[in-house]
Order: C-alpha cells, then sequence, then structure tokens
C-alpha cells in the first residue's frame, strides 16, 4: 500500500469531505494508483483540474505515485499564467463552445443569447454529452461531478450556482468569456445564427403592435422565428452589462 499526502487549493476544496479542506492530508492510495484516479477518487474532477505538482515538479493524470510523495492539485488560474507548467492537458480549445447537460436548459438558453454555440437538448444522455463533448471539443456543462469523471471528457466545468443568471456570471467569471462574447447573434432556442431581414417581411410573423413600434428584426435561418429589440431584449442586454468589458 502507498500513502501520498494531499492539498487541494481554492474552490476545488468544495469537492471535499470537510474534514479535508484547505489542509495536508493523507490518503493510502493503490499501488498503481495514478494522479487522475486517486483525485477523481477523491471527489474531484479531473475537468476542473489545471495543475498537479507531485513533489513540486508539474505532472501529468498518469503519473503512478509513490509511497510518500506530496501532491498539491490547483484549479483554473485567473491571475496567474501557468501554460508552460501545464501536462494535464494536450492543448487549450481553440474555439470556446459547449455542450449542456439536461438540468442546464435555461444556462444554455443564456450562453445562446450571449453569441455561444451550446448544445442542449433534455433528452441527451450521459454518454451521448461525454461523446459529442469528445467529438466536437466542446466544453461540458454540469451539475453532476461523475459526468465530468468520464474518461473522454477533457474539458468540461462544473457549474456550482443553481439560478441562470447566476450560472451564466459564473461560467464568464471562470472561462473568462467577456471579450469573446456576441450577443443576439444566436438563436436562444434552436442555437443557429439569426440574420438581419426586410422589416416588410416580419409583418405577417409578428403581432402588429410588434411591426407598428420597431424598425430593426433578425430571423433564425433554422427555426424561423423572428426576435426585435422588445423589453425581452432589454433584460437580456441588462443582463449582459455587468460581463462584457467596457
Amino acid at each position: 500500500m502507498v500513502t501520498a499526502t494531499f492539498r487541494f487549493y481554492e474552490e476545488l476544496n468544495e469537492f471535499l469531505a470537510p474534514a479535508r479542506r484547505k489542509r495536508d492530508f493523507d490518503c493510502a492510495c493503490a499501488r498503481a494508483a495514478t494522479t487522475k484516479h486517486m483525485i477523481e477518487a477523491l471527489g474531484v474532477p479531473h475537468t476542473e483540474v489545471e495543475l498537479v505538482l507531485v513533489n513540486g515538479v508539474s505532472s501529468g493524470f498518469d503519473r503512478v505515485l509513490k509511497d510518500g510523495d506530496r501532491v498539491a492539485v490547483y484549479p483554473k488560474c485567473e491571475a496567474l499564467d501557468v501554460t508552460p507548467l501545464l501536462r494535464v492537458r494536450d492543448r487549450p480549445l481553440r474555439v470556446t463552445r459547449f455542450v449542456a447537460d439536461t438540468h442546464l436548459g435555461g444556462l444554455a438558453r443564456l450562453l445562446r443569447m450571449a453569441g455561444f454555440d451550446t448544445l442542449y437538448d433534455n433528452g441527451f444522455r450521459d454518454d451521448e454529452i461525454a461523446a459529442i463533448s469528445a467529438r466536437e471539443e466542446r466544453i461540458a456543462l454540469t451539475r453532476d461531478r461523475g459526468l465530468l469523471m468520464r474518461r473522454e471528457i477533457t474539458h468540461g466545468c462544473y457549474v456550482h450556482a443553481l439560478k441562470s443568471a447566476q450560472q451564466l456570471r459564473e461560467i464568464f467569471e471562470r472561462l473568462d468569456l467577456g471579450r469573446s462574447a456576441r450577443p443576439f447573434t444566436l438563436c436562444m432556442h434552436c442555437n443557429a445564427p439569426l440574420s438581419a431581414v426586410p422589416r416588410e417581411l416580419a409583418r405577417c410573423k409578428v403581432p402588429a403592435r410588434v411591426f407598428d413600434a420597431y424598425e430593426r428584426f433578425s430571423a433564425c435561418g433554422r427555426c424561423g422565428r423572428i426576435y426585435w429589440e422588445g423589453s425581452h431584449w432589454e433584460r437580456m442586454r441588462t443582463l449582459l452589462a455587468g460581463l462584457l468589458p467596457p
């Protein structure tokens, strides 16, 4: 039997048993246990981990632990560029896009509103989400830590907040999405691009009072929904105001 000493930092402590939070603790490991195996055995999804130091040296998830090893586990470092140290993933994703689990429909619609390609279907099974995440290089969003522990998922986020607006803020802050946002360019219902349409083409598709009140309309090329800058648009713009750079 191998014994290693672990220490988890910042928000990773939320996944641990209370007695193990924000302190060093010893843990018995199987003789061939890897860092990934033990990190997840302690309750932390590997997708939440950005940097692992074993005895002060950056290590990958496949590092086999030895007796007496000291393992420090860090989440994404917003204020420090740790890219030269990283070994837990081959590379970052070139395009930020998502697949959301069945409990995050509200968040999916808000991410689309902000201009982020986000797949969602309340019929998605966990294995389908994992396959989509791997095949299409999408960040998996979920409140199910078990989903994030699937081997094929390399990029994912455990969503801590319970309400959609708070979830949107959490994801924006964790992934620094403000400068990448393209508000009101995707359909909130089907994720397809929106395009401006001549006002007359909207006449038969919107209520008369809406047609009389607004000059500009856009349409989804897939489902045909028409959008305009009404009260709902104003609420969405207010929600985004605190998330986008000045």
